[in-house]
């Protein structure tokens, strides 16, 4: 009901709810009735010139099911919610049924996390158990935005690689996860100047990384990257302690050249995850980590690892 800004709803669903199971209860009572429409027991419709439709009284089993639905229907709106705001006798709600089954799941769970807590990222990348159960936790938590083989895609980055925008460590990946992460870069074509200047500066970002570029559109748009460095660093470098990306290497988040990166400082771009602290608990977020930072890291650190235990 909490999507309702009026009190009067849970009335008016409260309402409806009631005079429907007593709208079939008063049907039953009406079909029940059984009237005398002709001599020989029949409605007096005739088809075929023989076929007659009987006038039988409705079965008293049948009847007798249709009366337990509607015994059912309130006794269930008085134990369970129903009508409208009403909470039910019982207390019962979704939430608090999926709250009781999670806490279930962390019980049962627990010894099976607690062999986990004295690894470290490397020991745990190389732990085949805890890279199954980290596996899962991606494929139902992340897969959706970064892929299922965590490469990402347009706007979602690509955690397969050793690029990142607030850092690859574990204890970073971590704070990711649990709190999320919301970077915005604002629209910066006022600071920047004219189209053509934004353009200039466009060219300047793709010398930064050795991309294709126009040369002489670059040296003029140098200095207008004054406007970019507080962010991303005097060379571009980025940031992560801003989620600032590095623009002197060739990933590019949400798209390559001229007509993307203009885009991009003419409108500004923000890109949010969502935080996972109040979903899975510190062990599945330590486990998620270290396969996230097992796919970044490589096989070899996983073998290393695997072989020193």
């Amino acid at each position: 009901m909490s999507d309702f800004f009026n009190s009067g709803w849970s009335v008016y669903i409260a309402v409806v709810t009631v005079l429907s199971v007593l709208a079939c209860l008063a049907l039953l009572i009406v079909a029940s009735r059984r009237k005398v429409m002709s001599d020989d027991d029949t409605t007096g419709h005739v088809w075929d010139g023989d076929l007659r439709e009987l006038n039988n009284p409705l079965p008293r089993w049948w009847m007798g099911l249709f009366v337990l639905t509607i015994v059912f229907a309130f006794g269930y709106l008085a134990l369970y919610p129903g009508l409208g705001s009403y909470q039910g006798t019982t207390g019962w709600s979704q939430e608090g049924q999926y709250r009781a089954e999670v806490e279930r799941a962390r019980q049962e769970l627990g010894p099976l996390y607690a062999r986990f807590e004295a690894k470290d990222a490397r020991q745990l990348a190389g732990d085949a158990q805890a890279m199954g159960i980290g596996e899962r936790l991606f494929v139902n938590n992340c897969a959706q935005c970064h892929g299922s083989d965590a490469r990402g895609s347009k706007g979602f980055p690509n955690l397969t690689d050793s690029d990142w925008l607030y850092g690859g460590s574990h204890e970073q990946i971590i704070e990711s996860i649990t709190k999320g992460r919301h970077g915005n870069m604002p629209p910066m074509a006022a600071a920047v100047g004219t189209s053509e200047e934004v353009r200039q500066l466009a060219h300047y970002v793709l010398s930064l990384s050795g991309s294709p570029h126009n040369t002489i559109a670059a040296q003029k748009g140098r200095d207008k990257f004054g406007a970019c460095a507080a962010c991303h660093g005097p060379g571009g470098r980025g940031n992560p302690a801003l989620g600032a990306p590095n623009l002197s290497d060739r990933t590019w988040l949400h798209g390559w050249g001229e007509q993307a990166i203009v885009n991009i400082i003419n409108s500004g771009k923000s890109n949010q995850m969502p935080a996972h602290g109040d979903k899975l608990t510190e062990p599945q977020i330590r486990v998620l980590a270290a396969y996230v930072w097992g796919m970044s890291n490589g096989r070899t650190e996983r073998a290393d690892a695997a072989a020193s235990k």
